[in-house]
């Protein structure tokens, strides 16, 4: 059905006359009057009687305006919610991120995010950064946010902040007795490591195999907190995000161990699907989780 043609037939319903149809849209008498014709032709049926003073709707011509008042109706309602969504003040954003990413650094960008815009709703899910990959190419989430490398074939992104994976031990750990470490002792201690799949796994297998270091993990852990209790018991040691040890390293429950042949620093990227754009909602969080991320100390 053409639009134009419906929207000149409602006109002339609403108004009583193709005389002040024309006027309120602006068109001709003569192309008003074709318009409703060709719809009529469209139909094969009079939607209009002829009248000596103005024009009144057949039956067929008052089943068809009952149909254009809501067609109408909700192309005003469709306009003003895409202006609301692009205004946000109403809409959704997935989220997909890894776990160091989810748990120390993203509460207090949603808190901030959802201050800024309270009719945007969002919904988070954490895992590894092979996961969130994965729930970005399937639509299941709009965004993701990842530690590690990520496919540049399939993904486009942007850098959000800075990252630095540290040694770290009990403070009774007899390898934090010693002043210097090289990277290969530590490779081959007690050495707990993130399961396979994980950005901080990936990144520190990158920087010894780069360098030539011995890499043996003796035990794969899939959350950075249990991570975290395990190292407390005193015996392994692990390479994790700064960010997640802030706490422990200041209340001294945990110590940095003196490496000092290898420094291993990461970018954070936020990722989504190559051709697709981003929302009005994403590019806020992309501004805002980058001021926030880039002022909190690696």
């Amino acid at each position: 059905m053409n639009f134009t043609h419906l929207a000149a037939f409602f006109s002339v319903v609403e108004t009583g006359s193709v005389t002040a149809a024309s006027e309120r849209l602006h068109v001709s008498q003569p192309a008003l009057t074709r318009e409703i014709r060709e719809l009529e032709e469209r139909f094969g049926v009079p939607l209009f009687d002829r009248l000596p003073r103005g024009m009144q709707p057949t039956e067929a011509g008052r089943l068809l305006a009952d149909f254009a008042a809501q067609i109408f109706s909700l192309a005003e309602a469709a306009e003003t919610a895409i202006g609301e969504f692009a205004g946000l003040t109403r809409g959704h954003l997935g989220i997909a991120a890894s776990r160091t990413i989810a748990v120390y650094l993203l509460p207090p960008v949603l808190d901030e995010f959802r201050r800024l815009y309270p009719g945007i709703s969002i919904d988070l899910a954490v895992s590894n950064t092979e996961h969130v990959e994965e729930a970005v190419l399937a639509h299941e989430r709009q965004i993701g946010l990842v530690e590690g490398p990520y496919d540049a074939a399939v993904f486009d992104a942007v850098v959000i902040g800075h990252d630095e994976l540290i040694a770290v031990a009990s403070p009774v750990h007899p390898l934090n007795r010693k002043r210097k470490l090289r990277a290969d002792a530590l490779g081959r201690a007690e050495l707990v490591m993130r399961e396979p799949g994980s950005g901080t796994r990936s990144v520190v297998e990158q920087a010894y195999a780069q360098h030539g270091f011995e890499l043996s993990p003796k035990l794969s852990v899939g959350s950075p907190e249990a991570i975290k209790r395990l190292l407390r018991h005193g015996r392994a040691v692990a390479w994790v995000s700064r960010h997640a040890v802030a706490e422990e390293l200041a209340s001294g429950t945990l110590v940095q161990l003196p490496v000092v042949d290898l420094k291993i620093g990461r970018e954070l990227s936020m990722i989504w699907r190559k051709a697709r754009g981003l929302s009005p909602s994403a590019r806020a969080f992309h501004t805002l989780i980058g001021q926030m991320l880039e002022s909190t100390p690696a």
